[in-house]
């Protein structure tokens, strides 16, 4: 069972919040436990339909991850955040899901690619970036998906990823690398496009008199 901690600070009560909600569904609380899910619903949705890119895949998966968070709940002991924990639970099944549906399939690309992605201009329509990237996140492994999913987007320390996947920080550091430079290697003609469709149209060169 979860143990609160004796003192806390000012930014440790949300995971205090936690720890109490986990508490009382541990004894069976079921609005305890829904006040979990609304808590980190949103964010669990966000990074699912990152890795499936499936509304509905995602969905059920969300909750199909919720549901064996309830079903083991009172497994969880508090060494890791309930946040952490969760995502564990969560990003596996994802992964277990593409591989079943890709079969492990990964696009080879060019290795010399540059060490940053250019940054498109303001005026162009973030919605057609986002489907681009989206397109491109889909080529990666479900492994590399997962950890760019949970540091671009999550903005998760390394250890906890490390945590979540079961891995190594030298493996996330590595698969985040290399879905870097592939995500580059794909999104690159794509970048190149909008920068010529940007650039101001060629003057005519005057002819001397």
């Amino acid at each position: 069972m979860a143990r609160l901690p004796r003192k806390v600070s000012v930014n440790a009560l949300p995971q205090l919040e936690d720890l109490e909600l986990i508490r009382r569904s541990q004894a069976g609380d079921t609005e305890a436990f829904g006040e979990l899910v609304t808590r980190y619903r949103a964010k669990i949705l966000t990074l699912l339909n990152r890795m499936v890119r499936n509304e509905n895949d995602a969905l059920d998966l969300a909750q199909e991850g919720f549901l064996k968070a309830w079903q083991s709940i009172h497994q969880f002991q508090g060494r890791s955040s309930f946040y952490t924990w969760l995502y564990k639970l969560t990003v596996n099944l994802a992964i277990e899901s593409i591989r079943r549906r890709d079969r492990g399939e990964e696009v080879e690309l060019d290795d010399s690619i540059p060490s940053s992605l250019p940054s498109p201009g303001g005026n162009y329509q973030h919605t057609e970036i986002r489907e681009h990237f989206n397109a491109a996140l889909a080529q990666l492994s479900p492994e590399q998906r997962a950890v760019i999913g949970l540091k671009e987007l999550e903005d998760m320390p390394y250890r906890e990823i490390a945590n979540v996947l079961n891995v190594s920080i030298g493996t996330v550091m590595s698969r985040l690398y290399h879905g870097r430079k592939k995500l580059q290697s794909i999104l690159r003609p794509f970048y190149n496009e909008i920068y010529q469709t940007q650039l101001p149209p060629r003057q005519p060169k005057s002819k001397r008199p």
